[in-house]
């Protein structure tokens, strides 16, 4: 069985940590207004500006978090909070909510780094030093009332299996509302799942995967709505969506993609599309009777074979995928 052993830690984040202050290559999600906008990636966001995008930094100090939570006396531990004492400050935290309060900003990393935002945040609370959380605090509450204002004008899910995946956003703000005892904001998140997904049935996955997935469209929602649902009304709604999934029905959610080019971008978003469904059929197993759980435990040891050999070697890849990794492994909170 897979499991994020100290040794695996330690390479994870020593591979985050060679990333999250790499300011280039870089590819900026930022819309220019003038010519006062085009500004290096560290002077638009002074804390988030490595790992090539904003959305992999972030999720890349969320994954040094939980790896300084899972192993507090690892030895990149003292630079991981040496890294959280520069990075989450008043000053640099007022800079990345002044960001978003520009007018071209207002669907910047929507809902993807939103979510992930506040997956770090919730994260930063589960540690015994508080002083990161109430730093960051400012900037998660602006993402959490991105969700409040979105949310109720959203009609329509989107079920690409890509950064704009909608139940990927309500299951990682999930946890920030349940970290931070926010009853409103996980009373909306639930709500919206179940107007969004919750007449779903016999969910095919014919179209999985699409050439730049990473994310599994039928399991992330399935794993929304475990999320978010109580358990004697999930169990029959899952029953419904994925009905035998339990035979390893449709059987293209359990083989893992074929990735035939690293370096591509792109392409190599497959090897997460491995990780993350193995993510979710661990979680989705544990939901499900003891007598049903072996197809899916099986598959999610494919994918996790598939991936894990190719985290590293090439920053298409390297910038990211360990904390996709973080999450098959110990992501079931």
């Amino acid at each position: 069985m897979h499991a994020l052993t100290p040794d695996l830690a330690a390479s994870f984040a020593a591979i985050a940590l060679g990333h999250v202050e790499r300011e280039y290559p870089n590819k900026p999600d930022h819309t220019l207004a003038g010519p006062e906008d085009a500004r290096t990636p560290s002077a638009l966001h002074p804390i988030f500006y490595g790992s090539y995008d904003w959305h992999s930094c972030v999720h890349s100090h969320w994954m040094l978090a939980r790896l300084l939570r899972r192993h507090p006396d690892m030895a990149a531990a003292s630079r991981i909070a040496a890294l959280f004492d520069r990075q989450f400050t008043p000053g640099k935290v007022a800079s990345e909510c002044a960001y978003l309060a520009h007018p071209g900003a207002r669907g910047f990393k929507r809902p993807y780094g939103w979510a992930w935002l506040l997956k770090l945040a919730a994260e930063l609370s589960a540690l015994p030093d508080q002083r990161w959380a109430r730093a960051l605090a400012p900037l998660a509450e602006a993402f959490a009332q991105r969700f409040r204002d979105f949310l109720p004008i959203a009609n329509y899910p989107v079920r690409v299996g890509t950064h704009f995946n909608t139940a990927f956003g309500l299951r990682m703000a999930a946890d920030y509302a349940e970290a931070t005892h926010d009853t409103a904001l996980l009373d909306l998140l639930r709500a919206t799942a179940r107007r969004w997904y919750g007449a779903d049935r016999a969910c095919p996955a014919w179209g999985e995967p699409s050439g730049d997935d990473f994310l599994s469209s039928a399991l992330i929602e399935a794993e929304a709505m475990r999320r978010l649902l109580p358990g004697q009304e999930f169990q029959p709604w899952f029953a419904a969506f994925l009905p035998e999934l339990a035979a390893g029905e449709p059987a293209t959610l359990f083989h893992p993609p074929t990735v035939s080019d690293r370096s591509d971008g792109k392409i190599a978003h497959l090897d997460g599309l491995a990780l993350s469904r193995a993510w979710c059929l661990r979680a989705l197993a544990q939901a499900l009777p003891p007598s049903s759980r072996a197809p899916m435990e099986e598959a999610a040891h494919r994918h996790l074979e598939a991936a894990m050999p190719h985290l590293a070697g090439d920053y298409m890849g390297e910038h990211w995928l360990a904390s996709f990794a973080t999450l098959a492994l110990d992501g079931d909170e």
